[in-house]
């Protein structure tokens, strides 16, 4: 073992008595050990063989990157030489020869990321070079994450020979977000850094025109008369868009500027066509939505008004079904009190001093006599009932048909209603 600053190596021989002999004597477990700085290494030799009457003689040697062999040193390849004797009635003499591949690395330290230019950067314009470094560690492995995942090589990505560099060219929308660098080695596991954001200015991208009001069919608004409507005009972009609102209809004049339209539809005529104009500032891109808004009525069609119809068809139902029933009522009340036969019985039920009265001029009491009259005839009395009906056979003319019932009865005889009443 050397001092120095150098790697303190431990090189020790451990020999294991297996039961079966092998075509091989001895057996390295490991071909490569990984050993760190400061630290000691253990190289183990198993033997396959009994080790009873057996003298076993070797040395290990040590040659570094310059090719010269030594006894012993860190880093390199370490070759081993038995010479194994058997003391018994064969008196065999094996040489055996094996070689393993020792590294010596220092551990990584917290990995450190840098990004150029430091500040945002526009979509298609501008390039950004990632440089990850370590402050200690010996063949460091670098990989690069994005919001916690691994980049893969596609268009666009450039990475250095040892993965420590990442350049974006040039930078796209898609490249936003949260980058870091893991770095690690074969005696540290991997480590990684805080996380660095990338700006990146884009758009205007995906611009739509909305409402919540209205009906819409594409790209054409209907709404209905004298309706107050606002309007959303929206899209992906950074940072934020100007928006500006245009009338095509009126030789293409700003109405508004903002996100948010609103309209009064009695001050349209039948239709009316917008345009919303969204401007990034920094990009120096735009976007533009066109629609068409229609005045006119939707009746019942939406929904609210399905709603308030399925109210009032009840109630109109029962109104009407109300009315009827008192219409039948008052109908059966009339015919019932307005019978023309108990009105012509009660007349021909009179007390005879009454018919009998001097004859008046025929209205002076015709309140009294008021109603609809049928003339019937009675059983037994068929020759009054035929008097009776051919005094009201002289009513020849249409204008007789339309005199006071009071006038028809006086054209009734008064012996044939007497002859009546007997």
């Amino acid at each position: 073992m050397e001092a120095g600053g150098r790697t303190a190596l431990c090189v020790c021989s451990i020999l294991f008595m297996l039961t079966d002999v092998s075509p091989d004597f001895i057996h390295v477990p490991l071909s490569i050990h990984h050993g760190i700085e400061g630290e000691s290494v253990l190289l183990s030799v198993e033997t396959r063989f009994p080790l009873d009457d057996v003298e076993i003689q070797g040395t290990w040697s040590h040659t570094g990157p310059s090719g010269v062999r030594t006894t012993l040193a860190d880093e390199g390849d370490y070759h081993l030489k038995l010479n194994i004797a058997f003391h018994n009635e064969t008196g065999l003499v094996i040489k055996e020869e094996r070689t393993v591949h020792v590294t010596v690395d220092v551990p990584v330290s917290t990995p450190v990321v840098e990004k150029s230019p430091s500040y945002a950067v526009v979509e298609d314009k501008a390039n950004v070079t990632w440089t990850c470094s370590v402050e200690r560690g010996t063949r460091v492995v670098f990989q690069w994450l994005r919001d916690n995942v691994a980049l893969d090589l596609r268009d666009g990505y450039r990475f250095s020979r040892d993965n420590s560099t990442l350049v974006i060219a040039p930078v796209r929308k898609e490249d936003r977000g949260s980058y870091r660098c893991v770095a690690g080695n074969a005696v540290s596991r991997g480590r990684a850094s805080r996380a660095v954001e990338l700006n990146v200015y884009y758009g205007p991208y995906n611009l739509e025109v909305n409402s919540g009001q209205g009906l819409r069919t594409g790209e054409v608004f209907t709404i209905n008369p004298g309706e107050l409507v606002f309007f959303e005009c929206q899209a992906d972009s950074n940072p934020p868009n100007s928006y500006v609102w245009i009338s095509k209809s009126r030789n293409a004049t700003v109405i508004t500027e903002g996100p948010r339209l609103e309209v009064r539809s009695y001050k349209l005529a039948q239709a009316e066509e917008y345009l919303c104009r969204a401007f990034n500032n920094v990009t120096q891109k735009q976007n533009e939505a066109q629609f068409t808004l229609v005045v006119a009525s939707l009746g019942t069609g939406k929904e609210k008004h399905s709603q308030a119809g399925g109210y009032l068809s009840p109630l109109a139902a029962i109104t009407v079904s109300s009315l009827f029933v008192i219409g039948c009522m008052l109908l059966f009340f009339l015919r019932r009190t307005c019978h023309p036969k108990r009105v012509l019985m009660s007349i021909y039920n009179r007390p005879l001093s009454e018919q009998k009265r001097p004859h008046r001029s025929g209205h002076e009491d015709a309140t009294e006599d008021f109603g609809i009259y049928e003339f019937v005839s009675i059983p037994g009395k068929m020759e009054s009932a035929q008097a009776s009906c051919r005094s009201l056979a002289r009513l020849e003319s249409v204008q007789d048909m339309h005199t006071t019932i009071y006038d028809v009865i006086g054209h009734v005889p008064e012996t044939p209603s007497q002859s009546l009443l007997n």
